[in-house]
């Protein structure tokens, strides 16, 4: 009925946090670029911003897909209350607890998977970097 609200409240948490790193790294970045500086094996590295990118498209593809099915069984509609569920006291008890239960364990196991997502990743920069050493000397 409503578990796609559970992921979409992390959605924009994260994408708050994913627009403060963006201008954060591009503080520091800035004038990097415009000293001209090389490419070193140093700056082989996954930013926080673009790891908070992929948490969010995750996130994000996940509520549109969910809002979109709730929508197309009657669920959720286009007039308020906006879902179908808050129309009496027993079918909102319902609501919450699937949203306390489906809705939570999905957040968390998409933030999982982003996590295991992550942790590849920088294994794989680590090997990079250290093929990066071994080339240079």
């Amino acid at each position: 009925m409503a578990c796609f609200v559970v992921p979409a409240a992390e959605a924009i948490v994260v994408t708050a946090a994913y627009i403060a790193a963006k201008k954060k790294e591009q503080k520091i970045e800035a004038p990097k670029l415009a000293n001209g500086d090389k490419f070193s094996s140093d700056d082989v590295k996954i930013t926080w911003s673009r790891r908070l990118g992929w948490l969010m498209s995750l996130l994000w593809g996940g509520v549109l897909l969910l809002a979109f099915e709730h929508f197309w069984h009657g669920e959720v509609v286009p007039y308020a209350p906006f879902l179908t569920a808050m129309g009496s006291p027993e079918d909102t008890r319902v609501m919450l607890h699937e949203m306390a239960t489906v809705g939570v364990s999905m957040t968390v196991t998409v933030t999982a998977v982003w996590a295991a997502i992550c942790a590849v990743a920088q294994a794989k920069v680590k090997k990079i970097k250290a093929s990066l050493a071994s080339e240079t000397e």
